[in-house]
């Protein structure tokens, strides 16, 4: 329990981290590589529904029907 405590991130690690980013990549920077990152995020969560959607149609597919 207490190495996961020793990596919790409060304020003022999140405000370092964020001071960080605006000093390497710059104010104009930062919106474009949110946007790329949520295009990725999105195309995974896409590509998950799909594979669990097929993952389902072929469980309902297998299943014998009952008389």
């Amino acid at each position: 329990m207490q190495a996961l405590l020793a990596w919790s991130i409060g304020g003022p690690e999140v405000f370092v981290i964020i001071f960080a980013l605006l000093l390497l990549f710059g104010a104009k920077k930062i919106p474009e590589l949110a946007r790329g990152m949520g295009r990725g995020i999105r195309e995974f969560k896409d590509a998950t529904k799909e594979i669990k959607d097929e993952i389902d149609k072929g469980a309902i597919e297998d299943v014998p029907e009952k008389k």
